[in-house]
């Protein structure tokens, strides 16, 4: 039992990771840099079937995960928020289907008054066919990000792309 707890633990460290920024790139092939330039820690989860543990994620630092499958078919959503309630969060989605990964931002379980909001959020691809999103500090309503389940903002783009979510 305690092997198997070991074990997925390194498994879980291997693919997720909060290191300072000037120790990443800004993107990493096949995965998700996420940078936290708030004055604040903001804690994040990466949740599919089940949720991984919170991570904090501190001011200036940044984590990195490669795409994960969703074992019940379904897609990944990394929240973020500032609190570690979850309450409140903003939601990086995405889904793999063969070299194509479908991603979208999406707003809807975040306040208006977040620091998440007040401090804006994008982000870039290294792969310049792609489209990006910018939600500038303070819009609340930016429509590159969900901000109702049927709105229309899911990108795609290749899943050996460079993705680079920054905050603030």
């Amino acid at each position: 039992m305690l092997f198997s707890k070991i074990l997925s633990l390194a498994a879980t460290l291997a693919t997720a990771s909060a290191l300072p920024v000037n120790a990443v790139p800004r993107g990493i092939s096949g995965g998700v840099t996420i940078i936290n330039n708030l004055s604040q820690d903001v804690y994040l989860w990466s949740v599919s079937a089940t949720s991984s543990p919170m991570v904090t994620l501190p001011s200036g630092q940044a984590y990195q995960e490669t795409w994960q499958t969703n074992p019940n078919g379904g897609g990944v959503s990394i929240k973020l928020g500032c609190t570690q309630d979850g309450s409140d969060v903003l939601q990086y989605e995405y889904t793999q289907a063969g070299n194509v990964l479908f991603w979208d931002m999406s707003s809807i379980n975040l306040n208006a008054n977040s620091p998440l909001i007040a401090a804006g959020f994008g982000v870039t691809i290294d792969d310049s066919s792609c489209d990006t999103v910018t939600c500038a500090p303070g819009d609340a309503n930016c429509s590159e990000s969900y901000q109702f389940p049927d709105d229309h903002n899911t990108r795609a783009c290749s899943t050996s792309a460079a993705y680079t979510l920054t905050l603030g």
